[in-house]
């Protein structure tokens, strides 16, 4: 893992703002870097930053300080791509001051509003988006009747729909009325209005929904219509996940 020609590991985490050079050597020594796939605990190990796949405490780190990723919280009626032909309202409008040329992560219909992310690194963003990673997606559902306690054992079985079944990695019962139903659901699937068609088939129509997390990123109070972003911890977490 060492290169004569690369930079001093320590360097190359305080520049990527784990701390500063005394306390990124301090990570080191107790072995909390890994290099490669190796633990580093030599202060003299140098790295070339461009290449180099480091981890501290199982988190990847991001290198390339060029690279953005940024959490939107999609409004209502906003379309899931960066231009629409027919002049919807569209993800452009919300990172036109960006210089960057982001990709979006994965889509809510314009129906849907709540959590996307959009990112400059296209390998992030494949592998957000390829099914074969699993990555969970948390939606708060507001339902047309009050559910049964039988629901959640029905989701748990798995919900046949015209394209498959559909299985459900968590769900519960937020808040219930005579009428209607507050509910979050946490699955990994990507298909097109898959809670939409869950609950529609179950026969509780949804009548809001709210994307609220995806993998470890939360939306938490980011106001629609605006943009954050992701802090190191998020983007080493989202690439940790996704196998990079």
């Amino acid at each position: 893992m060492h290169d004569p020609d690369g930079v001093r590991l320590q360097k190359v985490l305080a520049a990527a703002g784990l701390g500063s050079r005394r306390s990124c050597e301090e990570l080191i020594a107790t072995g909390r870097v890994t290099v490669d796939g190796s633990t580093v605990r030599e202060l003299g190990v140098r790295v070339d930053p461009l290449r180099a796949v480091i981890h501290v405490d199982g988190l990847r780190v991001q290198l390339d300080t060029s690279m953005v990723t940024l959490a939107l919280n999609k409004p209502l009626g906003v379309v899931s791509t960066m231009h629409d032909p027919d002049g919807r309202p569209s993800l452009a409008q919300f990172v036109a001051d960006r210089s960057e040329r982001l990709f979006h992560v994965g889509r809510l219909d314009a129906e849907t509003e709540g959590l996307i992310l959009l990112t400059n690194d296209g390998e992030l963003a494949n592998r957000l988006s390829h099914p074969s990673h699993g990555v969970p997606k948390t939606y708060l559902a507001h339902l047309d009747g009050r559910v049964p306690a039988s629901l959640p054992a029905r989701l748990k079985a798995g919900v046949e729909l015209e394209d498959g079944v559909v299985t459900i990695d968590k769900f519960s019962v937020v808040q219930t009325t005579p009428q209607a139903s507050l509910v979050e659901i946490v699955l990994h699937e990507g298909r097109n209005r898959v809670v939409r068609r869950i609950f529609e088939e179950l026969g509780y129509p949804v009548t809001r929904l709210v994307r609220t997390q995806i993998g470890p990123v939360r939306l938490g109070d980011l106001r629609p219509g605006r943009t954050r972003v992701l802090g190191k911890t998020e983007v080493g977490s989202l690439m940790t996940r996704v196998g990079l």
